[in-house]
């Protein structure tokens, strides 16, 4: 029984001490002491490059909306453009007809008559 009690005053001490290291961690990691150690010199390249990965990985993040959002964007003018210039061509569709033409001229009193006789056709003879 001496040698179970001598064990678990072994496993209490380690769960103490482990606290306590917890609190030399937060407390090198405050006083800068935690960059100096030895094994935080050695992954220090490696630390480096991950949170150059972050932040590749954010900025890319964010490169992603800002272009799903004008897409987004641009789809909807595309939409709006495509009905307006359909509006466009039947109104022009509409105004072109023959007999609108001779109405709006009537109406804004133009002075101008349509034409009963058919077009001719000019001939020029080369010598």
């Amino acid at each position: 029984m001496i040698g179970n009690k001598k064990n678990s005053v072994e496993f209490i001490e380690e769960k103490q001490e482990r606290k306590e290291q917890k609190f030399a961690s937060i407390k090198e990691l405050l006083d800068g002491s935690l960059i100096a150690n030895d094994f935080i010199a050695k992954q220090l390249l490696y630390i480096v490059f991950v949170v150059i990965l972050a932040f590749a990985y954010i900025a890319n993040r964010y490169h992603a909306e800002k272009v799903v959002r004008a897409n987004f964007k641009l789809t909807q003018e595309i939409s709006d453009l495509r009905a307006e210039a359909i509006t466009t061509s039947s109104e022009l569709m509409l105004i072109s007809k023959q007999s609108e033409v001779a109405r709006l001229v009537e109406k804004r009193g133009l002075g101008l008559k349509e034409s009963v006789e058919p077009p001719k056709k000019i001939i020029i003879e080369k010598d």
